[in-house]
């Protein structure tokens, strides 16, 4: 079955999600042949930055294939370029504040996690956001260049929460 599935990876878009983010299962990535709009729920590589390396090591994000070294990450598009979001204990995209999207001042280990200072999303950039709070997400890294949407993700086999 494991080597059925890591086939399926390979060719055929498949990802194993073990993280409480999104639902854990199996998942597709499905082509995404326009520029991703708010409320897409997508597969993206970061890039290869500090918040990327500390998430690694802190053990928030598993590793992978990605230039970052993680795996693909499965998070909802919740502000595009040109939309303002503040970081104010909650995030408010251009007035309105995103449900479920309180801000931690540690991790789960009691180690510091830095808030992204908000700001316009510049071009070619999106902003993300899980409804999970212990996500690590757009709300501590910041925008990420939309070329490293792999895709939509599509729930092939999940668990219920």
């Amino acid at each position: 079955m494991l080597l059925a599935l890591a086939a399926g990876g390979i060719w055929g878009g498949l990802r194993l999600n073990l993280t409480p983010s999104y639902p854990v299962g199996i998942w597709r990535i499905q082509p995404l042949d326009r520029a991703a709009v708010v409320g897409d729920l997508v597969f993206i590589c970061p890039p290869n930055t500090p918040a990327f390396v500390m998430g690694v090591e802190r053990g928030y994000l598993p590793t992978g294939p990605c230039p970052s070294g993680t795996a693909p990450l499965i998070k909802t598009v919740v502000a595009v370029a040109g939309q303002v979001v503040c970081i104010a204990g909650t995030i408010v995209i251009d007035g309105v504040v995103l449900p479920n999207s309180g801000l931690r001042s540690t991790d789960a280990d009691g180690r510091p996690l830095a808030a992204f200072v908000g700001g316009q999303v510049p071009p070619g950039s999106v902003f993300l956001h899980s409804d999970f709070g212990g996500s690590y997400d757009s709300r501590y890294f910041g925008p990420l260049p939309a070329d490293g949407i792999l895709g939509l993700a599509a729930p092939v086999y999940v668990l219920a929460p």
